[in-house]
Parts: C-alpha cells; sequence; structure tokens
C-alpha cells in the first residue's frame, strides 16, 4: 500500500482563461474579461491565493502579459495552431514508485530540445519556436496523506529549484524501510542548473540563442558523448520530482490547476499560458487518476478491498480505480471489459477537464492543445514512420483490463522479489483493485516496476484527437508506455504531433 497527503478542495466553476502571445520574446500588456464566481487560486507551493483582478463595469478583468502578434500576408493569425509559441508542461508523478521512470524522461530531454529547436511545420518549414516549459508533480494532497507527509502538496504550482536542492525527496516515505534513489537526480543533474528569474525554462530563437538558463559549462546527460544545452541541463536539474508524494496521484486536478488563470504564474507580466501558444501537455504516472471530487470517497466502504491479512477492508490506490472506472465482469479469465471512466460524483468528471481543455481552450480561444501520456499501457510495438509518429501497433491497443494472476513473473504477475516475500495477487487487487496494464523490465534482469491502466487520463488525451468528419482523424494524442525503457519514441511523437499541427504566422 502506498502512503497517502491532505485534501484541498479547488473549484474551478466558470473558468475561463485569458493569456499571451508573440513572436520573439517581447510582451506587453493586454486586459481580458475572465469570470470568476467562485474560483480559488493555488499559489506556489499548493496554498490558496486570491487572483489579482479589476472590476469593471460588473465584469471581472485579469491583466495577462501578451506578446506581440506576428503579422504577415497569410492571414493564419485566425487560423487553429496559427503560432511559433509552444507552452509545454509536465505533469510528473513522484510518488514512491517513480524514480527510474524520472530518470529516463530526464535522459530523453536532451532529445527533446534538440526535436523542438529543429521542429518543422507539416510543409517542412522551418518553425524556430518561442518555447516555455513548466513542470509540476501529481501530488494534490489527500486526507489519508497527511500523516506521512515531508511537504506541501504542490497542487498545480511549478516547480522552480534544482532536484539536489530537493534531494530530500528522493527518500520514500515509508517510515521504518525508507528507499532512497538519490541518484535519479544525480545521474542526470550533477549541480543544479535553473532558469533565471522566471518559475518556467523560457527558450526562442534558432539554436536556442535566447534563454533564461544562466551560461554553464557543458554536460552530458544521456550518456551519448555529446555535450548538451545548458536548456536541456536545466530541464534535467527540473525535471525528477522525487519519490515523497502522495500515492493517490491527480494528475489531471493538478494539470488543471496548473493551467489556472487565477495563480500568480499565469498572471503578471510572463504567465506561462499565452494567448495563442500551443499548449503541449506530457503526463507521466504509473497509476490511476485519482482526482477527488468527494473526500468522503476515500471513507467508504463501498469502493475499497479487502485486506488479505485482516480480513477487513481499508482504503488503498484501489480507491481511485474502484471510484473512478466502470467496467463489465469479470469473465471467466479474470477480464474485464468497456472500461470507463465513472460519473459518480467521488472523483472529478472527465468533462471538467475535456470542456476545459477542448470547449474554452480549443473552441473559444483558438488554441491548439495536444497531450502526450507516458502510462500503464503496454509497450508500443509500431509508429508511423511519417509524422506524427504515432503508435500504429501494441500499446493501448494491446491493453487488456484483468485481475491480478498469481505466481511469480512472467507466468504470473508478482515480482521476484515480492513473491519471495509472500506477496500474493490477493495482496495486488487489496492496494491496486486491477492488475497492471504493463510490467517494465530493465533489459538486465532487473525490474522497474508495474503501472496501472490509465482509463482516465487515457480519455481526455483521446478527446483530443480531432475527427475531420471523412474518416479521417487529426491526431493531437500520443499515449506511451511508462514500462519502456526508453522514452525518445514518446519525445518524437510529441514532437511530430506539435510539429504537424502548429503554423507559422504569415
Amino acid at each position: 500500500m502506498k502512503s497517502n497527503l491532505a485534501i484541498s478542495s479547488v473549484v474551478f466553476a466558470g473558468l475561463f482563461v485569458a493569456t499571451g502571445c508573440g513572436d520573439d520574446g517581447r510582451q506587453e500588456t493586454s486586459t481580458t474579461t475572465l469570470p470568476t464566481t467562485g474560483m480559488t487560486s493555488v499559489g506556489p507551493g499548493g496554498t490558496e491565493s486570491t487572483a489579482t483582478s479589476t472590476s469593471t463595469t460588473g465584469d471581472t478583468t485579469i491583466k495577462f502579459d501578451s506578446q506581440q502578434e506576428t503579422t504577415g500576408g497569410g492571414g493564419c493569425n485566425a487560423d487553429l495552431g496559427c503560432t511559433d509559441q509552444i507552452d509545454l508542461l509536465f505533469v510528473i508523478d513522484n510518488s514512491g514508485t517513480m524514480a527510474e521512470e524520472q530518470e529516463n524522461l530526464a535522459r530523453n530531454f536532451p532529445l527533446l530540445i534538440k526535436r523542438l529547436e529543429e521542429l518543422k511545420d507539416s510543409e517542412g518549414n522551418m518553425v524556430n519556436p518561442d518555447v516555455q516549459i513548466m513542470v509540476t508533480t501529481t501530488d494534490f494532497g489527500n486526507q489519508l496523506c497527511t500523516q506521512f507527509q515531508k511537504h506541501d502538496p504542490e497542487k498545480g504550482a511549478p516547480i522552480t529549484t534544482g532536484c539536489n536542492a530537493r534531494i530530500d525527496r528522493f527518500t520514500g516515505l515509508d517510515p521504518n524501510n525508507p528507499v532512497m534513489v538519490p541518484e535519479a537526480c544525480t545521474n542526470v543533474c550533477p549541480t543544479d542548473v535553473v532558469p533565471s528569474g522566471d518559475p518556467f525554462i523560457h527558450f526562442w530563437g534558432p539554436g536556442q540563442d535566447e534563454n533564461n538558463i544562466p551560461d554553464v559549462p557543458p554536460a552530458d546527460i544521456n550518456g551519448d558523448g555529446q555535450d548538451d544545452s545548458e536548456v536541456a541541463q536545466a530541464l534535467a536539474c527540473i525535471g525528477p520530482q522525487g519519490i515523497d508524494g502522495c500515492g493517490y496521484e491527480s494528475p489531471l486536478e493538478n494539470m488543471m490547476q496548473a493551467l489556472n488563470p487565477g495563480a500568480s504564474w499565469n498572471q503578471g507580466s510572463k504567465p506561462f499560458l499565452r494567448d495563442g501558444a500551443l499548449l503541449a501537455i506530457v503526463i507521466v504516472t504509473d497509476e490511476a487518476d485519482c482526482s477527488i471530487k468527494d473526500p468522503s470517497v476515500m471513507t467508504d466502504p463501498m469502493f475499497m478491498e479487502t485486506n488479505p491479512d485482516n480480513n477487513m477492508q481499508q482504503p488503498t490506490s484501489a480507491v481511485c480505480w474502484n471510484a473512478g472506472v466502470t467496467c463489465t465482469g469479470p469473465d471467466m479469465n479474470g477480464e474485464y471489459s468497456n472500461c470507463t471512466s465513472a460519473n459518480n460524483d467521488k472523483l472529478q468528471p472527465i468533462s471538467r477537464y475535456t470542456d476545459f481543455l477542448i470547449g474554452y481552450l480549443r473552441d473559444t480561444l483558438k488554441k491548439e492543445v495536444i497531450m502526450l501520456g507516458i502510462l500503464g499501457v503496454p509497450k508500443v510495438t509500431a509508429h508511423n514512420p511519417d509524422p506524427p509518429f504515432e503508435p500504429i501497433a501494441g500499446g493501448v491497443m494491446d491493453l487488456v483490463y484483468r485481475d491480478w494472476k498469481d505466481g511469480q513473473y512472467p507466468m504470473g504477475d508478482i515480482l521476484p522479489d515480492e513473491w519471495a516475500n509472500g506477496v500474493t495477487a490477493a495482496d495486488k487487487e487489496f492496494d491496486f483493485g486491477i492488475g497492471p496494464g504493463c510490467t517494465g523490465e530493465d533489459g538486465m534482469g532487473g525490474f522497474t516496476g508495474q503501472a496501472i491502466p490509465p482509463v482516465r487520463v487515457k480519455e481526455v488525451c483521446e478527446a483530443l484527437n480531432i475527427d475531420n468528419g471523412d474518416g479521417t482523424t487529426d491526431v493531437r494524442c500520443c499515449i506511451e508506455s511508462i514500462c519502456d525503457t526508453d522514452f525518445s519514441a514518446a519525445i518524437d511523437c510529441l514532437t511530430g504531433i506539435i510539429g504537424e499541427s502548429i503554423q507559422i504566422p504569415g
């Protein structure tokens, strides 16, 4: 059972967002009307605050930063995706089983920066994008985590420090036998490199000629023999989040709060979420989303599994699956079908997130929105050889929802170390409520862990795909396996979708 931090309800009723746009880092102030009835914003460190606003003629007006728009003869500024700006948000699981995955992701950050630097649009034109990158965690807090927590949950706030400054967070929460994995930080970030004066990384211009990262000596993050830029180094330092976060992960709600227009990082002279900029979201987690609406769900026996040690119903991460997903089954093989997000007012409804991302950001503000999920699905076995390089075999297409199987892996589902310690399928059902979506092997006879299927995040991601009504679909969602030993294909898919969907102004 994972240990789990304090619940705080953040209301997003009547949420509409306004942000900035531009072409080369120049910024000027603009105003946008924003209904804020019943909305609480979350400040850095997860503290609640009131957004700065000015009332005019009965409306609430919030001032945001707006960069100067690029003008040109193409008339592209009115079209969806017409921009050379990219706002890239990472929501990274910081629970106790995520050390290897965080290091894996960080080793692929040089590839990400290179792909963005060399980005071409669907016509083959160099984009030279203006990029902002913000990182937050999946920790929104939970009442069952309070007694274990060592820090305030982020609740979508940006991580602004290097992982060496947070090295104590690479020690797990088990008070009796805490796991310690400082190397998940130090292997990719020997010395902290962080942005100067901003809560996020910002670079623009060909070859990252301009950025907000101080000059630092070259370093080789991924061990390929090539020095990596200061931008890649900064992302590799900010990216690893540690393993002491709440075990009831809330990636969808933390994503929502990171994009909250009332939050300090989305206001002022340099907002993260800019008007017109393409928004790319990356969610990295090995468990089911547990974005809670009704805190009483954590004490409701209806959603608990039975502890095989004492035959009592007790809360574990299984609550998140049981309250958040509904399925048909199981059949005689222990498999389930028709697994979809539940709508029972216990967890936040999926419509909360799709209404905002699609109904408001895309349909109203005409922002292109895409998502990469690195989640608990089987490994992708084939990708489209052409942009956007999306999965065409394996992955979600091979995902099976089923109960845990007894026996040592690979005949059963129990990893060797756990099997040797007497762990059974019943213990795993108690912990998670559903069997693994994938099992990660390190290629050297060891294991990186197991991950739970991602029904709720999967639905939000797939909702971003655009049905053209003629039998074709514009890909805006990519789902890759968190059990993969190399996330480079995920990076290629992310930047492939960005390249296919972005349109250069003019």
